[in-house]
């Protein structure tokens, strides 16, 4: 009898193969969400750089001919981040595999893997927007985001600006619970497009209740450490896709009867001008009295 079509013989691979695209796909939906403009593939090792800026102009009329005088720029180095790898692993058990099935057992899992890798990648990101130097207040979420946006359009008034924020689920609550509002999900948050003159606001309980992160799209940068090809290729047989975000290999180990799950990476999203970052806090009610 003639072989079938199509037969997937590796299903270690297929399996990679499918880890690798879903989170590529994530991270490119989430990239476009917030309007980065730079991906920058690097070596691991590199180190990533952050800075604020000012710039003092000259207001003097010059006269012709004359020497024209100098304005002002400064750029003060932000803090410093070494891109590195991110490595995890997991093992299901003989078994769960005898229970669920081999193809079941693996996906599951690999599922809840992949959730925690977006968790990471999420939380260093909200970190470091954490650490932003302009602040803005307000009575209320909606002063507050238009205070946050007011912020981030005078820092970058040389650009066409676009504001994405970050918020408390807690504080939305009340304000979606009488809006016409839809919400989406991606990468594991909560989203809403051309939401209070925002491109898009993600919600996320790891911000404190009570404070909205915001900043300009152009100022947001993916940065990775690039996974295929050159000695790791070598050394390792990762699976990645063609933009080496990440790798991923499945291995049986027989001594523990166990099917691993193996992945490696090294992501940061972060706000390239601390400056650029505006931490807006609505304001406790003051008791009447």
């Amino acid at each position: 009898m003639a072989v079938e079509p199509n037969l997937t013989t590796d299903l270690g691979t297929a399996l990679s193969i499918d880890f690798v695209e879903r989170f590529g796909n994530r991270f490119r939906t989430l990239t476009e969400l917030l309007g980065v403009q730079r991906t920058l593939p690097m070596a691991a090792g590199t180190v990533i750089k952050t800075y604020t800026s000012s710039v003092t102009l000259d207001g003097s009329e010059v006269a012709p001919g004359d020497i024209i005088p100098l304005s002002e720029v400064v750029l003060e180095e932000g803090p410093t981040e070494e891109l590195v790898w991110d490595k995890k692993r997991k093992a299901v058990p003989m078994e769960d595999i005898q229970k669920y099935g081999f193809d079941k057992a693996i996906t599951q899992t690999d599922n809840k893997l992949l959730n925690e890798i977006q968790k990471g990648v999420r939380t260093k990101l909200l970190a470091q927007l954490a650490t932003g130097t302009t602040t803005a207040t307000g009575a209320n979420l909606q002063q507050v985001m238009a205070q946050n946006w007011a912020s981030v359009t005078a820092k970058f008034d040389e650009d066409d600006v676009q504001v994405v924020s970050f918020i408390n689920p807690f504080d939305a609550g009340d304000y979606l619970g009488n809006a016409n509002i839809t919400t989406q999900s991606a990468f594991g948050m909560t989203y809403i497009q051309d939401f209070l003159n925002n491109r898009v606001v993600f919600m996320s309980a790891e911000i404190p209740q009570g404070t909205v992160y915001s900043t300009a799209d152009g100022n947001l940068v993916a940065a990775y450490a690039i996974m295929n090809g050159g000695e790791i290729g070598k050394a390792f047989d990762f699976v990645a896709d063609s933009t080496g975000l990440i790798g991923v290999t499945h291995d049986i180990q027989k001594q523990r009867l166990t099917a691993e799950t193996i992945t490696a990476y090294g992501v940061r999203l972060f706000a390239e001008r601390i400056d650029g970052i505006v931490i807006g806090t609505i304001e406790e009610p003051v008791p009447e009295g």
